[in-house]
């Protein structure tokens, strides 16, 4: 929003310097992104007048002429320019001026010096626009009241301050010069002055004229016209013109000038029609039929759809209620009879038709926002008001007001003490109320009852964070955390730096990705139709289909980072992300609001919801370069050690029915990683189908590792291991097994045998002979490391254990290898 400040000035008189005011603004919550003053990078530029001019003695094209500049002698200078004779007023570039296009010296032109240069409209940086009158090609002839040697600036009106706002989504009444002047006279504690409009009209019955029904009161709850009659189209005058520019709007001619001013200066967004393109002088709003077309003002040809609303006449549809007016609706140099429209639309069907036309207007996106719903009849006044102060027609003094609005304010509980306590402040009731009231609050009983523009009040912390901004962030002393002594990260956040710190040191790269995914997802990574992690927390106003659920699992956004890595020739890529998932809950969790005491007619508020649970994960994903199965499966040992959990154990991904993950990756080459019947992750190489979808033309590799579970099982003390006293006895056994017997399997039959003298059991062969293939046989290799902390084993004990050994894998069909 861009805010003039000379327009500013007719509401509140600020007078202070251009950066007090602009700091002074971002400190009360309105923030400023930047200023610029009119014509900063032009001067030493004047009014002078046109003395004489005479031909050039050495060149036909040139003139040269004496120009008055307001000094005791007349200056000389030559030109080019054909469009200017003898008493004109115009733009004066003396020696040493400074113009966008460069500097400006006194020079010699073909033998006769020429002490400057007259201006055109793009030497001064201006349009036709500006000044209609003027030749766009010559240069600029003033029309303006103006005296010789004025300077420019002050002369055309070229001495204005433009200050740009960034206007957050939640505060729409300040996307209106009256709605930053009320910002503006609460900052400075300011007398506001907005007077009502007024017009005085001709006589005249409207409905003699027209006729408006609405047909969904639903997405139209108001809408108000009128009619200007014997109108004359023309430029708007110099100051509409020039607050316009300010405002960053081309002024147009004064009837489309007058809906952009009365949209800028109230926030409303206005329409005006051309009375003989309305076919039966009768105004429908209602929903469009499916297939039905427009043609919008910007030449293009939409089709569309039920769910959109439109403003027809009793054939056609005439304008996108809330967008764009259709083509035929504009007014045009030979226009008659006028009719101003003034309505309120719902802003939820305003965002979803402009973004299903792909069509984004100034009034869409203010509409879209939220606009005060009480203003409609004063706007509608306000353009009448500006239609008879330019003279452009005579305006019919009956109005049509079609209002089914139960628009009700809202209220919330006004709690002193409760708002000093969150904000850690001790402002008293009285001051608590003045802040408030100068913001347009007012008081009913115990409630504060927010202004009909305020459309984002909803909750006590709201109206904490009005009485904040007044009294000043900066004057809020710093506090410790109430009942905290010292701010400290908690067990999780201390795990969680570990653990993120761990896969650092592992060559990990950290990715952030979206928490919203698409559904599609699911489907991607061969999810089963009656899975769990298809049940989603859906999004009620998603951006699109590709965000509209929260994630149930991370693999789906490893593997899309994988794949963009991938397709743009990174060779290899070995990524981890700590993020988290997004559960249905399993018990309800009501999320109660019971601040709000009314709702608004343009703002829902919810009083229950459940919370899903979020529990963190961390996701590895990699490929290329040595990446392997068991590459990852080292990593996940490294951090499992690094995170003092001890022992684990790996089962079979399909043998699990916890992780349906396991159905995106190899069913031969995957785990769960398990301690304790805690189930901790799991991890394996991308199964070949998903890897197809992700456009991943090599081995990929992923695991994910539950964060909560990791916790539990990690030791919360390290505990000391003094070195050994006593020799190690080490045996080494080779056994023959089938094929689909898991080594984890043999391993942990081989720890429970020997028991706890075992100190290390080491797979250090893997053979598979013809004959053993044939027969879905495998011969594996361990080595046996048994040790006491009591004495040196003897051989009795050490054969005692390998008998214990051997008994215990033949229950599980392993015998020595002959």
């Amino acid at each position: 929003m861009n805010l003039s400040m000379k327009w500013l000035a007719d509401y509140v008189k600020a007078d202070v310097p251009i950066k007090d005011f602009c700091h002074a603004l971002t400190m009360s919550g309105s923030k400023v992104e930047c200023y610029e003053e009119e014509g900063k990078n032009i001067s030493n530029v004047v009014v002078g007048k046109i003395l004489s001019k005479g031909p050039h003695e050495n060149a036909d094209a040139l003139f040269v002429c004496q120009v008055d500049i307001g000094a005791e002698a007349p200056i000389q200078i030559v030109t080019n320019a054909k469009n200017v004779k003898e008493g004109d007023l115009v733009p004066v570039a003396l020696d040493g001026a400074v113009l966008p296009e460069g500097k400006i010296k006194k020079c010699k032109m073909r033998g006769v010096e020429s002490f400057g240069m007259f201006c055109g409209l793009d030497t001064l940086g201006l349009t036709a626009h500006d000044f209609p009158y003027a030749d766009p090609e010559g240069v600029f002839v003033i029309e303006e009241d103006c005296k010789l040697g004025q300077d420019i600036h002050s002369a055309i009106g070229l001495d204005d301050t433009s200050v740009e706002f960034e206007i957050t989504s939640n505060r729409p009444d300040c996307l209106s010069v009256i709605g930053l002047a009320r910002e503006t006279a609460a900052t400075y504690d300011l007398p506001l002055t907005v007077k009502a409009p007024e017009f005085k009209g001709v006589n005249g019955d409207v409905n003699s004229y027209l006729k408006v029904d609405i047909h969904n009161a639903e997405k139209c709850p108001r809408y108000c016209a009128g009619i200007v009659k014997n109108v004359k189209i023309g430029p708007s005058p110099r100051w509409m013109r020039e607050r316009l520019r300010a405002s960053g709007v081309r002024p147009i001619n004064n009837f489309v000038d007058i809906t952009n001013y009365v949209m800028l200066e109230y926030g409303q967004p206005m329409h005006a029609f051309d009375l003989r393109y309305v076919e039966g002088a009768h105004i429908n709003v209602r929903n469009a039929q499916n297939g039905e077309k427009i043609m919008t003002l910007d030449g293009v040809e939409r089709e569309l759809t039920s769910d959109m609303l439109v403003i027809a006449d009793e054939k056609k549809p005439v304008a996108v209620a809330g967008v764009m007016g259709g083509e035929y609706s504009g007014i045009m140099d030979d226009t008659t009879t006028v009719v101003f429209e003034s309505a309120y639309f719902e802003p939820s069907q305003v965002r979803q038709t402009s973004k299903k036309l792909k069509l984004k207007s100034d009034a869409s996106a203010r509409y879209e926002k939220g606009v005060d719903p009480t203003i409609s009849m004063t706007c509608l006044k306000r353009a009448f008001e500006l239609v008879e102060l330019l003279g452009a027609g005579e305006v019919v003094n009956t109005v049509i007001d079609c209002n089914k609005s139960d628009f009700k304010p809202s209220e919330v509980v006004f709690d002193p003490e409760w708002i000093n306590n969150f904000l850690g402040t001790d402002i008293s009731e009285d001051k608590m109320k003045e802040y408030l009231s100068r913001l347009g609050f007012t008081f009913s009983g115990n409630n504060v009852v927010a202004p009909a523009f305020r459309i984002d009040i909803g909750c006590k912390a709201d109206i904490a964070e009005e009485v904040a901004r007044i009294y000043g962030y900066n004057n809020i002393p710093s506090t410790d955390f109430r009942g905290v002594a010292k701010a400290e990260f908690t067990d999780e956040q201390k795990f969680v730096r570990a653990l993120r710190n761990a896969a650092v040191s592992l060559g990990g790269y950290e990715i952030a990705t979206y928490s919203f995914v698409s559904p599609k997802y699911f489907d991607k990574i061969r999810l089963p139709e009656n899975s769990k992690l298809r049940d989603v927390v859906r999004i009620v106003n998603p951006l699109g289909e590709d965000t509209s659920v929260m994630r149930t699992t991370t693999l789906p956004s490893m593997l899309d980072v994988l794949s963009f890595n991938y397709n743009n020739r990174n060779e290899k890529a070995c990524l981890f992300e700590i993020s988290k998932e997004y559960l249905p809950a399993k018990e309800e969790k009501p999320f109660i609001n019971g601040d709000i005491l009314a709702n608004s007619g343009t703002q829902k508020h919810k009083y229950a919801f459940s919370l899903p649970d979020e529990p963190q994960r961390l996701t590895i994903g990699m490929y290329g370069g040595d990446a392997d199965f068991y590459t990852l499966k080292g990593m996940v040992e490294q951090l499992l050690d690094e995170m003092n959990i001890g022992e684990v154990e790996y089962i079979r991904a399909t043998d699990c029915d916890e992780f349906d993950e396991k159905y995106a990756l190899h069913p031969g080459r995957s785990a769960v990683i398990i301690k304790d019947g805690a189930f901790l992750g799991i991890l394996g190489e991308v199964h070949p189908e998903v890897q197809e979808k992700y456009e991943i033309g090599v081995k990929t590799y992923a695991a994910k590792l539950n964060i909560p579970e990791l916790m539990a099982a990690a030791a919360q003390k390290i505990t000391y291991s003094p070195l050994p006293k006593f020799p190690a006895t080490t045996r080494d056994i080779s056994l023959v097994c089938d094929e689909d017997t898991p080594a984890a399997e043999i391993e942990k039959a081989i720890k429970n045998a020997v028991g706890k003298t075992l100190e290390k059991v080491t797979l250090f062969d893997i053979y598979r002979s013809d004959d053993m293939k044939q027969n879905s046989k495998k011969s594996l290799a361990y080595s046996i490391s048994m040790r006491s902390h009591d004495g040196t084993l003897t051989d009795e004990q050490a054969d005692s254990a390998m008998k214990r050994v051997i008994k215990a894998l033949g229950a599980i069909g392993a015998e020595l290898r002959g």
